[in-house]
């Protein structure tokens, strides 16, 4: 008898013991999942477009998402956008999650200055983003310098060489001053982790003169600008919807980081 009770004495123990551990595991999983977000403030609430300032008749919140849209027969004249009002960060790290149509082509605008003639208008660094996943990720100056990196493409930006405007210095919609240091990878590999018309999620990192764009996790352009006439190290924060045929993007659980 004092045998079978001890043995039922230490299968009690250790059941004790094991849910204890599966307690603590918990715990340690839900502490993992919170600390993501640490650091960094909510862009977005789910219901409104505080914070934010752009046109309404291409931007909405619809079921907890942000909405950018061209409806059919609409003829936008002009790239719009949704122009974040709160700051106008330098160093930052942005991130969230993007869906959009086969047709679509938008992006997250950064370190960018408002254009005084033209409305809910930006100029400046952009992290792209298109239904076809052809330029998703890549870095493209808008009103600007053009092209900084393609998708795959760890770049220097050199300054510029040649006399005059900026548009004597971008051939065939990169800019001439464009050095590939190193490859991040094949391009059609890196565009085959991209889901389309599902969502994906994307980070941008600014850093001084380092601007890193990541897709899913994955480092898809990286470009040190080197050009201190033209670079901006500060500005606006928007996102983008291109003229052009009928379109739609969503976005949800938007958060910045201000270093």
């Amino acid at each position: 008898m004092k045998r079978i009770h001890l043995h039922s004495c230490l299968a009690i123990a250790f059941y004790f013991l094991v849910a204890c551990g599966q307690q603590t595991d918990t715990t340690a999983s839900y502490e993992t999942e919170t600390d993501e977000n640490e650091g960094f403030t909510s862009m977005f609430d789910g219901r409104s477009l505080d914070g934010w300032d752009g046109d309404p008749a291409y931007w909405r919140v619809e079921e907890e998402t942000l909405i950018g849209e061209i409806t059919e027969g609409v003829d936008l004249p002009h790239n719009t956008f949704l122009i974040w009002q709160k700051s106008q960060p330098g160093d930052f790290e942005m991130k969230g999650e993007f869906k959009i149509s086969e047709s679509g082509n938008s992006g997250i605008q950064y370190r960018s200055e408002k254009l005084e003639d033209i409305p809910y208008a930006l100029k400046g660094y952009q992290a792209d983003m298109d239904g076809k996943h052809n330029y998703t990720g890549q870095n493209y100056e808008e009103r600007k310098r053009t092209t900084l990196a393609y998708i795959g493409q760890k770049t220097r930006i050199n300054p510029q060489e040649k006399e005059g405007d900026l548009r004597a210095n971008i051939e065939r919609n990169a800019w001439l001053g464009l050095e590939v240091v190193e490859s991040l990878g094949d391009q059609d590999s890196l565009r085959s982790l991209m889901h389309k018309e599902d969502w994906n999620e994307f980070r941008i990192v600014a850093e001084g003169n380092r601007l890193q764009h990541f897709i899913n996790g994955v480092l898809i352009s990286d470009v040190t600008d080197d050009d201190p006439a033209n670079r901006a190290m500060e500005g606006y924060l928007g996102i983008q919807v291109h003229r052009g045929p009928p379109m739609k993007v969503a976005l949800k659980n938007l958060y910045l980081k201000e270093q």
